[in-house]
């Protein structure tokens, strides 16, 4: 079932109403379901290896504790900002200043950017470890079945 963006996510705490979440695809709703966008955001960072090391390993311990307290909303929520450090940090790899397209809509010429490469690989590894988790999978299963 696709993410639900007609929902009212200022009055929505989702921890409190997990049913009305839908994982989506991808990073669908990462900056937009609440309690978790604020709990996890603040944390989020990828400028360079060590910063994006520190992070990704903060979130990825945020993804640990929503799992002991079988929150699968906020695991499936830190597996979103992990996936977003990935996906983040790899644009601005490939495009200087993260900018795909200049001012006119034409593809900028790619650069290679060494540092950010490094932030993006340190954070897909944890994507990877919370995607393939398998609590997190039959949770996930779980929540689907239930609510669409």
């Amino acid at each position: 079932m696709p993410f639900d963006y007609t929902l009212d996510f200022d009055k929505i705490d989702f921890r409190k109403e997990p049913e009305k979440y839908r994982v989506g695809r991808g990073e669908q709703g990462v900056l937009m379901v609440e309690p978790y966008k604020s709990e996890i955001l603040p944390h989020w960072r990828f400028k360079t290896p060590e910063i994006a090391a520190e992070s990704s390993e903060k979130i990825y311990d945020m993804f640990l504790t929503y799992k002991q307290n079988d929150d699968f909303v906020g695991m499936d929520m830190a597996r979103k900002f992990l996936q977003m450090g990935y996906t983040r940090a790899r644009r601005y790899t490939n495009y200087k200043g993260g900018r795909k397209y200049d001012k006119d809509g034409n593809v900028n010429e790619r650069e290679i950017d060494e540092e950010k490469a490094k932030s993006a690989s340190i954070f897909e590894k944890k994507w990877k470890m919370a995607r393939e988790d398998e609590e997190y999978l039959k949770l996930k299963k779980t929540h689907q079945k239930k609510y669409g």
